[in-house]
């Protein structure tokens, strides 16, 4: 993989390399000053992918002096986290090992516990990376034992010293000497949508398609644009998934949950299929929501590849679902009047015990009076819920029709 290998050996080696994240790694960046005083503590980087979280952990591990291991929580296992730790046992790893645990949202509650102990001890200083926000992703305990960094989207100006160091040592292997202009280079630099590992592969591609001079179109035959790599890509990705659950199309809807689990989308998936459990499928088959976290709870647990299972069962349950939007709708209506400042008039009765007036509703027949509820300030005619039109909700409309006369 001559792509992979060229981001690879450009990879920087000394914090002074790491570009776009000056707050942490610049001058006056947390963590250099943190190396400076000698401190090394465990760590969560989280960002988009692309930014530097797994070279900025080889570093440190060299600046630390310790034995480097690295794992993915994709593909690890417990097991391998135990081997690991085995080392701090022989004269190799006395001095202490440096974990890199990768995309550390994967491990569930079970295996990020089983870290604390190695972490508390001392066998372990962790750094683990993630693209989600840890406060979501992680196990409290976990996150409490370790400083949160936040490595952010580098900007395409930051990239171009690494657009340089990739074009001199190009030229430098295969003995040309191509040119590119500042404004081809800053293309290449914005397509990449802050990630430094895509403008390297990028650049390299239209350097080996170019002639002598590096054009737009050949940056532009690498990049169509479609579902390719932008900063909306992963809310395009999410959009075309609801609106296909949303137009009962099962097929779309599949297909949309395979593109985002292969891009490392399990959690992001999760909690979209659980808004569309509420807000598109809703009333019409309440259980929808029920079956839907338990599906994605599983598929937490779980983790790759076996997550796509229950996913794909919440997925396809939803587009096949009859639908409502009804409550939904109700409480969008019902929200834009407590924003326009309606609804500070409560009824007395209402609000306490002690106030008379309010009628319990079990005491009369069919366990229902007619009494006022919304506040005075609303017109008693207000209505934020209409009955949508499926089975379920037009048999609580009959059943209220009778009761309420």
């Amino acid at each position: 993989m001559k792509n992979a290998q060229l981001a690879d050996l450009l990879r920087p080696t000394t914090i002074d390399d790491i570009v776009g994240q000056d707050h942490l790694f610049g001058k006056k960046g947390v963590i250099r000053r943190m190396l400076e005083s000698g401190r090394m503590t465990n760590m969560i980087f989280f960002g988009p992918p692309g930014t530097g979280k797994t070279t900025a952990a080889t570093i440190l591990a060299n600046a630390s002096g310790m034995v480097f291991r690295k794992l993915n929580a994709t593909t690890a296992s417990l097991s391998d986290v135990k081997a690991i730790v085995e080392e701090t046992g022989n004269l190799f790893g006395a001095g202490g090992i440096l974990l890199y645990l990768d995309e550390i949202q994967y491990f569930n509650r079970r295996q990020q516990q089983s870290l604390l102990e190695y972490v508390e001890d001392g066998r372990i200083t962790l750094i683990a990376s993630t693209a989600d926000n840890p406060y979501y992703v992680l196990y409290n305990a976990l996150l409490s034992r370790a400083s949160v960094f936040e490595f952010k989207s580098v900007g395409p100006e930051s990239m171009l010293p690494v657009l340089d160091r990739a074009k001199t040592y190009l030229d430098r292997e295969t003995g040309q000497k191509k040119t590119i202009s500042p404004d081809v280079a800053r293309k290449i630099a914005a397509l990449a949508a802050g990630d430094v590992r895509h403008a390297i592969i990028l650049f390299e591609n239209a350097y080996y398609a170019a002639e002598q001079e590096i054009t737009l179109a050949d940056v532009e035959s690498f990049h169509s644009g479609v579902m390719g790599r932008s900063d909306d890509t992963h809310y395009d990705l999410l959009s075309c998934l609801q609106k296909s659950v949303r137009g009962s199309d099962p097929d779309a809807a599949v297909f949309y949950l395979a593109k985002l689990l292969s891009q490392g989308e399990l959690i992001s998936a999760c909690r979209r299929l659980q808004v569309m459990a509420n807000e598109d499928i809703g009333l019409a088959y309440p259980m929808a929501a029920v079956v839907t976290h338990a599906c994605c709870e599983t598929a937490l647990r779980l983790g790759m590849p076996e997550a796509q299972i229950p996913l794909a069962n919440a997925t396809v349950l939803l587009a096949t679902a009859p639908k409502s939007n009804s409550a939904n709708r109700a409480i969008e209506a019902a929200m834009a009047d407590v924003n326009a400042g309606l609804g500070v008039e409560i009824p007395t009765y209402l609000q306490s015990p002690f106030y008379k007036g309010y009628q319990y509703p079990h005491d009369f027949p069919d366990h229902y009076v007619a009494q006022r509820y919304l506040p005075l300030d609303i017109p008693e005619d207000r209505q934020y819920y209409k009955f949508g039109e499926n089975k379920t909700e037009q048999a609580a409309a009959e059943y209220w029709k009778k009761i309420k006369g």
